[in-house]
Formats: C-alpha cells, sequence, structure tokens
C-alpha cells in the first residue's frame, strides 16, 4: 500500500507537535499550584502564563492561515498576548503576576483545547510549505518559551524545583590549550541547511574576517574569579560607560545567582546552594560583564562571524556544517542541552564529541555566549512573520550556542539569540578572542 506523501508529512507535523506539547507540560508537572501565579520580576512571567501562551500563539498562527478563524476568547487573548500589536493591545509584562483570572485550571483547560483544534487543523488541511512552515514555527516558539521557563523556574524556586528527569553530570579532567588560531578570509555566515531556521539566520551572505584566536572554551568561573579578586566591579577603567552605571546602580558586585558565604562564593540555582565549580563556564553574566572581563584580559568578545566559523567551518574540507561535529541533531554525547537533564553547567572539556573542525568545544549547549554583535538583519533580510524579530532591531547584542535549557531541536550553529546588555537572568556567558 502506498503511503500519501503529504499524508505522510502531516503525520511527522503532528508528531512533533505531540512532543513539544509533552516537554512543556514535563517542565511543570511537579509544580504546586501555588508555584503556577508567582511572577518574582518584572521581566519573569508565571509559569501559567507560559502555559497559555504557547497555546496562544497557535490561535495566532492558525489565524495567519484561516481569515475566518476565531479565537478561544477575547479574554485570554488580551492576558497571553506578549508584543503582537497585530492582535490588540498585549498585557503589561510586569504586570503578568497580579492577575488571579484565569485560573490555571482555566489556563490547562485553554492548552487542551487548543491541542485539540492544532490536531484537527493539522489533519483535516492540505497544508502549502508556507503553511508548514509557520506550523513548524509555532513548535520553535514554544521551544523558546520552555527555555524562558526554565530560567523562570529557577528564579522562582531554584533548588526547590523538583525536575521530571534529572541525571548526573560526567566530571572531565582533560583540558586543552587555552586558544586557537582561525584563518581569516571571505566566510559565508547565516543558515545554509535544507530545515527549519527563522528569518534572522538568512540569507546566509559574505563577510570577511582577518586572521583570529578564540577560546578553546567558554570563560570559567575560575578565570572569572581572577577579574573580581582584581576589583573587577570596582574598577571603571573595564567598562563601558553605561555598563558602570549599571554595576553602581544595581549594585553588582558579582554573577546574578552568586552570594558570599563566610568569605566563600557560592551560587544558588537547580542544583542547590553550593560552591562555585571553578571548571564549569561562568553564567548569568551580563554583555556588560562579558566585555568588561574581556577588557581586563587584554582581549575581547567574537564577532557573531567568528563565532561562527570556528563552531561549523570545516577548513581541510572547506565546507560549513550545521552543528560543530557535522549535520546530525544534537545528543547528549555531543552537547548540554535540555534533554541532557543536568539542570546546570557541565564542566569544561566534557564533551570532546562535540568540539568543533577548529578544535573548539562546548560551543553548543551549556551557555550562551556573548558576541560584540549588534542584533540586525543579515544584508537582504526578509521577514517571516511580522513583529516576531525584526522588531527588536535595536539595542540588542547577539548571542550563539545555545543552553543547558535550550531543547535540542531548537538550536543550530546559525542560530541568533538577542537580548539587552544588561540582562543576565539567562543562561549566558562567553569566550574570548585574542590577538595572533
Amino acid at each position: 500500500m502506498t503511503v500519501n506523501p503529504e499524508l505522510q508529512k502531516n503525520n511527522e507535523l503532528l508528531q512533533q507537535f505531540k512532543e513539544t506539547r509533552n516537554r512543556t507540560l514535563e517542565l511543570v508537572k511537579n509544580l504546586e499550584k501555588d508555584d503556577f501565579v508567582v511572577q518574582t520580576a518584572p521581566y519573569m512571567s508565571p509559569p501559567k502564563w507560559h502555559i497559555g501562551h504557547v497555546s496562544w500563539i497557535y490561535e495566532a498562527i492558525i489565524s495567519k492561515m484561516d481569515k475566518n478563524y476565531q479565537f478561544h476568547s477575547k479574554e485570554l487573548s488580551e492576558y497571553l498576548n506578549s508584543y503582537y500589536q497585530q492582535f490588540g493591545s498585549p498585557h503589561d509584562k510586569g504586570l503578568r503576576g497580579i492577575i488571579s483570572r484565569p485560573t490555571i485550571n482555566e489556563i490547562f483547560q485553554y492548552f487542551n483545547t487548543i491541542n485539540q483544534k492544532v490536531e484537527k487543523f493539522i489533519q483535516t488541511h492540505e497544508l502549502n510549505e508556507q503553511e508548514k512552515k509557520l506550523i513548524v514555527t509555532g513548535f520553535h516558539h514554544e521551544c523558546q518559551h520552555q527555555e524562558l521557563l526554565v530560567y523562570d523556574l529557577q528564579h522562582l524556586l531554584a533548588e526547590q524545583y523538583l525536575p521530571v528527569r534529572k541525571n548526573k553530570s560526567i566530571i572531565q579532567e582533560n583540558k586543552e590549550k587555552e586558544f586557537v588560531k582561525i584563518k581569516g578570509g571571505i566566510f559565508e555566515m547565516g543558515y545554509n541547511g535544507n530545515g527549519f531556521s527563522y528569518d534572522i539566520e538568512l540569507p546566509e551572505h559574505k563577510t570577511y574576517l582577518e586572521d583570529y584566536k578564540i577560546g578553546i572554551f567558554p570563560v570559567t568561573n575560575r578565570e572569572y574569579l581572577e577579574f573580581m579578586n582584581d576589583g573587577g566591579y570596582e574598577t571603571y577603567k573595564h567598562w563601558l560607560s553605561d555598563g558602570w552605571e549599571k554595576v553602581k546602580s544595581n549594585d553588582w558586585k558579582s554573577p546574578m545567582y552568586w552570594e558570599k558565604i563566610d568569605d566563600e562564593w557560592y551560587v544558588r540555582d537547580f542544583l542547590g546552594i553550593r560552591k562555585i565549580n571553578p571548571n564549569e563556564p561562568v553564567c548569568h553574566v551580563s554583555y556588560y560583564e562579558a566585555d568588561a572581563y574581556c577588557k581586563w584580559a587584554g582581549k575581547r568578545l567574537p564577532t557573531e562571524a567568528e563565532w561562527e566559523k570556528a563552531a561549523c567551518w570545516n577548513d581541510e574540507k572547506q565546507e560549513k556544517t550545521t552543528f560543530p561535529w557535522g549535520n546530525t541533531s544534537p545528543t547528549e554525547e555531543n552537547c548540554n542541552l535540555l534533554e541532557s537533564y543536568h539542570w546546570g553547567c557541565t564542566e569544561i572539556g566534557t564533551y570532546p564529541n562535540g568540539k568543533s573542525p577548529s578544535g573548539c568545544q562546548q560551543m553548543i549547549g551549556d551557555v550562551w555566549e556573548w558576541t560584540s554583535s549588534e542584533f540586525v538583519g543579515y544584508p537582504g533580510f526578509k521577514s517571516g512573520f511580522d513583529e516576531y524579530n525584526d522588531k527588536w532591531f535595536t539595542n540588542q547584542k547577539v548571542l550563539r550556542g545555545g543552553s543547558f535549557g535550550t531543547p535540542n531541536m531548537s538550536i543550530r550553529g546559525s542560530y541568533r539569540n538577542f537580548f539587552r546588555l544588561d540582562e543576565r537572568w539567562l543562561f549566558s556567558g562567553f569566550r574570548c578572542v585574542e590577538k595572533i
């Protein structure tokens, strides 16, 4: 019996949808009811809002394909709309936690209702390629919010969070040389594969690079502590002017979640209140902090083109791959992403199987890595979804590589994340470039 290729593709979409939704539910499965409604800071969101928003976004997507589509509820849409003016005035992000209604029960009823609607839509419509891409964009948008939810759960609960699955990290003692040389010349950056990518990863385009040396590993807690112990947070000359203002106004003395107990530095995160592990990549630092460290160390942050070439270019074969290790999807053998379920960074040197042809390690997973590049569209950029990415083309810096909170289906070497320069609640670190 011959299987209809289009029906097969729809079945694959349906399976991917179910897997994505189940992962969202798994993240909140062990929360108490009271946990769902708490917003711990204006830049955070209550878990119940995430659960609702990743359902509402599918309504927004279906409405793009079916002009007669009626949203489930006007009130829900007003609360769950994040920033899309085309769907009405969004609710104030900083006030998401003061709303008691819809209740968490209503949010889960809505979640299940949207599941049924999306499944029916996929099963009953002949979807063209553009429509399929819109639906897949919904999956990837949900992945983004799964990671944001993990950020918020750490801020809300830290070691009190009980994940459904948790694996122990492997301690790896093998450390390689600190920096590797990358040849300059013309480099084509951007996504060049056949799968999903965001519009901001396109088009692939040529850029010129000088020779440079880049760190084999991200900067570690040990290295960052040297900066701190040398008066890094007390010496204005290391800092950009705006960064120094943030240091003083927010009383920054260390990365976020660090605290000093009996004259020793500890971190409070999913793994508990524990002494700083010197071999882990430094995490929860802003662009300003990463830039200040580099200036103190006599180095600099890489541009995103430098980062991408070091991660994905094979000079011997003269080809670029989707990931540092090739074109196969991430596994627990080559990187630390959400499905590794470590709930924290692994030590540098843990993933030699994930190294790039240039010799760089842990460029995928563990921590997002700040680059010096402004978040703007590539030459020839065309928006794929109104108000989604291009509305943020100002006052943001690009990060690359994913983190231990990133679902593995949503990361690539060309993926461009972006945050404001002072934000540090994300799982963010960096690696350095030095002069040849």
